[in-house]
């Protein structure tokens, strides 16, 4: 549904964690993100287990809604994140899962973005964090 996310947001592989945005309202944006062998590097963190760190899917939830606000068109410039609110982990993704990635739209100005999310393997609830970024550029 989603242009190229490289068009939205300025990261780029190995540190580009959204491969395709689904929906975007002005309350909510729907993406998805796959870790597959090309993320291999990601596995040294945590070698036996093969499990993705919960900061880089925090990151990937940011990376949504930063897509999600460009495909709406409110905000312009490039944005940095600032803060991470209450995350709270419920599960692991393991390299190979489909990570649905649910993000709410709390504000949408010019200078901020305040937003915060779930995201979900088999519709199953593994993180949610609230987050805040500031126009950098």
């Amino acid at each position: 549904m989603s242009k190229n996310i490289e068009s939205l947001i300025p990261h780029r592989a190995p540190f580009l964690f959204v491969d395709e945005v689904l929906s975007y309202t002005k309350a909510e944006i729907i993406g998805i993100k796959t870790f597959n062998e090309k993320d291999n590097w990601l596995k040294t963190t945590f070698r036996i287990l093969d499990f993705i760190p919960g900061a880089i899917l925090i990151e990937a939830m940011a990376q949504c809604g930063g897509a999600g606000v460009k495909l709406l068109g409110i905000t312009d410039g490039i944005f940095g994140l600032v803060s991470i609110e209450n995350a709270e982990f419920y599960g692991k993704a393991k390299f190979g899962d489909e990570i649905k990635l649910v993000i709410e739209n709390i504000r949408l100005g010019e200078k901020i973005i305040k937003q915060q999310g779930t995201a979900y393997i088999d519709e199953k609830p593994i993180l949610k964090a609230g987050w805040m970024c500031v126009k950098i550029a």
